[in-house]
């Protein structure tokens, strides 16, 4: 052998090792589990501590999670099932919106013995992590969703329009016929149109992938993710009616859905975290995986956010009567639902919770100095200033010359959706606000939302 044939050899055999396909941990233990939904699910877990369940998106199977999975088994039990249709779970004929596979999730979970677990989603995974977080909401200690629309969630309408997304529209037997012996045409034209580098996904996960989807009724089953979209919309209108209260990460990659991913959740939640990945296009796990999987790890190993604090001064009739002296605001802040989300608010619970459906009443403690954007409630809400003075006012935008100057026992309201804004001066300023929940909080510019801002 030529000494230059040996070179290439070795080219050859080192891509051919750097283009290994994706695989989970081969330590992981694998399953099938039959849902009452009407589905058998393949799914594979690993490793000890609090659970975590990654929920794969299209295009992919379980074994994209790879490099997640790999890093939290170290000291979480990481549970990854295909979803139906996709890789070896069943391929039933129908049963593809995302309420019934998200049914699929819980019978995983509950077959493998868990309970209460954290959810990480991606793409089409996203749809499914959002039925199953809104369906079972008191079973997700913390919601990741990375780089993907929620159906009938705006702006839901305006992405549709973009002819970027022509395959949300392909679909059907013509479909089926016409891709047939061409699934990887079909499937580079999407891995490219979403990526941010080219090299990524690589050959050898591309060819791995395509041939999970090209087994008999692949195709069948991931077109149906699509055709069940209108489903999915009109679910999750009604989804929408009740906010997620879970800690939610929102991820996008900056050449995707970018700072859009948290747009999108805060109209479906309340507490929402905004992350963008520099320089990824939507396939965060092959494009930027040490990145993303730093990103995902501190969120859910972070310290569980502070709870408003609740004045219990309540006898076995409901009666409550409370002095000023008795509103036992924390030590540290904790802005909580209903609030603007400032971070220097302290929060107390007089009266029901403003997560939940019926009446609430909560006492804010607003630091001096603090100026608070344009934002909006989806509540009817009454409030009193307690101490101090409150410069209030509405408009979409802060205009210092709408704000009015509100002395201690002035009355004021926040009416549903109805934009304001306000300021303290050179002392703290308590309020008292009454509402029907539960509440939310929506800034009129993302950008300004003090939720959403990182740490320096």
């Amino acid at each position: 052998m030529s000494r230059r044939s040996l070179a290439l050899a070795i080219l050859a055999f080192a891509t051919t090792l750097s283009q290994a396909q994706p695989s989970l941990p081969s330590s992981f233990q694998s399953r099938t589990i039959h849902s009452p939904a009407g589905a058998d699910i393949f799914v594979r877990w690993g490793g000890t501590g609090a659970v975590v369940v990654l929920i794969h998106g299209y295009a992919e199977n379980s074994d994209s999670w790879a490099p997640l999975a790999a890093d939290l088994m170290k000291d979480h039990t990481v549970v990854v099932p295909d979803l139906r249709g996709i890789g070896r779970s069943s391929r039933p004929t129908g049963g593809y919106d995302k309420k019934t596979q998200a049914k699929d999730i819980r019978a995983v979970v509950t077959a493998l013995g868990f309970d209460r677990t954290f959810v990480v989603a991606h793409d089409i995974g996203n749809m499914v992590a959002y039925a199953y977080a809104a369906m079972y909401p008191d079973k997700v200690e913390r919601l990741v969703v990375m780089d993907a629309p929620i159906p009938g969630i705006e702006p839901w309408n305006a992405i549709l329009l973009n002819p970027g997304v022509w395959h949300f529209n392909f679909h059907g037997p013509d479909a089926e016929r016409l891709v047939a012996g061409r699934e990887r045409i079909y499937f580079d034209r999407i891995w490219n149109d979403f990526t941010g580098d080219p090299s990524q996904p690589d050959d050898a996960t591309r060819s791995f992938f395509t041939a999970t989807y090209a087994q008999p009724g692949g195709m069948r089953a991931g077109f149906a993710q699509f055709t069940a979209f209108s489903t999915d919309a009109a679910d999750n209108k009604v989804f929408e009616q009740v906010k997620l209260t879970m800690p939610v990460l929102a991820v996008g990659g900056e050449k995707s859905f970018g700072a859009l991913q948290a747009v999108i959740m805060r109209h479906v939640a309340i507490n929402v975290q905004e992350a963008v990945v520099p320089r990824s296009g939507h396939w965060l796990m092959e494009e930027s995986p040490a990145y993303t999987v730093d990103l995902v790890r501190r969120f859910l190993d972070s310290p569980a956010p502070s709870s408003p604090v609740r004045t219990e001064v309540t006898d076995d009739l409901g009666q409550k009567r409370v002095t000023p002296s008795e509103f036992d605001f924390p030590q540290q802040a904790n802005p909580g639902t209903g609030s603007s989300g400032v971070g220097g608010i302290q929060t107390v619970v007089l009266k029901g919770d403003p997560n939940e459906s019926g009446v609430y009443t909560i006492m804010l403690r607003v630091p001096a100095h603090t100026q608070i954007a344009a934002h909006s409630h989806r509540d009817d809400r009454v409030a009193t200033v307690v101490s101090g003075t409150w410069h209030f006012g509405y408009g979409d935008k802060f205009d210092e010359s709408k704000l009015k100057t509100l002395p201690p026992g002035s009355f004021y309201t926040e009416p549903p959706g109805q934009n304001h804004f306000a300021e303290t001066g050179d002392e703290f300023v308590v309020v008292q606000i009454t509402g029907f929940g539960p509440s939310s909080t929506e800034y009129v510019d993302p950008a300004q939302d003090p939720r959403a801002r990182k740490p320096n």
